[in-house]
């Protein structure tokens, strides 16, 4: 069984501490290298692998420093990536399956946010990277909008429902702050947002949710929704991609209310 612990850096990243019973360790999103060095103080496995879902610095930061303490160890990057991850000795293809410890890995190429951004599925977890946030998605910095709304809605959607999203920040409470403002008659949004709040409150990540919350909750996977059409100032027959696209550009303004 594959275990995962989230492991804080920087202001709001998160890597994570993978264990699969094999005696190797492996990191998501090595994002600094002293927060992974603590965490895996803690258990008796050496590190062979680094999993990077893209080139950005605060998700590649410590690789160089991981690399030189551990120097058999392996980079994980798409093949595109190529000269932007540090250390990349592994070059991916969307649709590649590969060996690590005791599990399986799929490869998914999710390009949106970067145009070499992947996914990692083992078991029933999903590593998105800044691609599928908890209730929302990463800004478009390399792609489109069709490309970022394909690899949500057709590849990451189309996963198990009852699969685990490990993504690369802490924005939910930011993020559904603002899927009640384009659904507010969503439900499941303000109870969501209720129980994210008394996690963080506690110092608690939120992230590990199943994938039917997104589903259920996330206006970047609702685009369908009649509420959010109307906020977004779309008809009932504007292409999906068109509501997406309108959602992205009012996140990227969106400024959430401070709790009183």
């Amino acid at each position: 069984m594959l275990r995962v612990t989230a492991v804080a850096c920087l202001k709001d990243n998160y890597a994570y501490l993978l264990e699969d019973g094999s005696g190797e360790l492996a990191v998501v999103d090595a994002s600094e290298e002293g927060p992974v060095l603590a965490a895996m103080a803690g258990t008796e496995g050496r590190l062979t692998a680094i999993f990077s879902t893209h080139h950005h610095y605060d998700h590649v930061g410590g690789n160089n420093e991981l690399v030189s303490e551990y120097r058999d160890v392996r980079v994980f990057g798409y093949e595109t990536d190529k000269g932007r991850i540090p250390g990349q000795t592994e070059f991916l293809r969307d649709g590649q399956t590969f060996r690590w410890g005791k599990t399986t890995f799929k490869v998914l190429h999710i390009p949106g946010h970067t145009l070499g951004a992947v996914a990692y599925v083992a078991e029933d977890a999903v590593f998105t990277g800044d691609t599928l946030f908890l209730a929302g998605c990463g800004r478009l910095f390399e792609g489109s909008p069709a490309m970022m709304f394909r690899s949500l809605n057709d590849v990451l959607a189309s996963l198990d429902e009852s699969t685990r999203v490990f993504c690369g920040h802490e924005y939910t409470i930011s993020n559904l702050a603002f899927s009640a403002t384009v659904e507010p008659s969503n439900t499941q949004v303000a109870e969501r947002l209720a129980r994210a709040r008394e996690l963080r409150k506690h110092n608690e990540a939120t992230v590990g949710s199943q994938l039917r919350e997104e589903l259920a909750t996330n206006p970047f996977l609702r685009c369908h929704s009649s509420e959010i059409r109307d906020a977004m100032k779309l008809g009932a027959h504007a292409p999906d991609v068109e509501v997406f696209a309108a959602l992205r550009r009012a996140k990227d303004t969106f400024r959430a209310p401070t709790p009183t």
